[in-house]
């Protein structure tokens, strides 16, 4: 599967632990995450991530658009729901699209920790039973 991981600067340390508790099952994915974010995880796990531009130079864009081509096979988007303010039009549109193309979203530990789970058991593997069409 094809992982974007994108977090919010009050979010990238809890976005870094994620990574590392679940490095096992995120290194057997292709991941792809905003620069700053990207460039934390990749230093403190060693994942390989593809990095795109930092998020409000376009990062999320490039992600935004790799959704929209299918190239996205899932989200993890720790955003900082303390200060709404800091979430732009960018930010959702990139949920937008994650509703629009089926994709899971986790936007919290919570339910980033139960879309891994989902993911490590082969649960996730919805490609079998194919994507709706739009």
């Amino acid at each position: 599967m094809n992982i974007a991981l994108v977090a919010q600067d009050a979010k990238k340390e809890l976005m870094v632990r994620f990574c590392i508790a679940y490095c096992g099952v995120l290194s057997k994915h292709k991941l792809c995450a905003t620069a700053s974010t990207g460039k934390l995880v990749s230093e403190a796990t060693g994942l390989e991530i593809v990095k795109f531009l930092s998020g409000p130079q376009g990062g999320n864009q490039q992600i935004s658009s790799r959704i929209s081509c299918g190239e996205i096979d899932m989200l993890i988007f720790f955003r900082d729901g303390v200060h709404p303010e800091f979430i732009g039009q960018p930010e959702n549109d990139l949920l937008r699209l994650c509703d629009v193309h089926t994709i899971p979203v986790a936007t919290n530990i919570a339910t980033a920790e139960v879309l891994i789970h989902g993911l490590e058991r082969g649960d996730l593997d919805w490609r079998e039973i194919g994507r709706p069409m739009v």
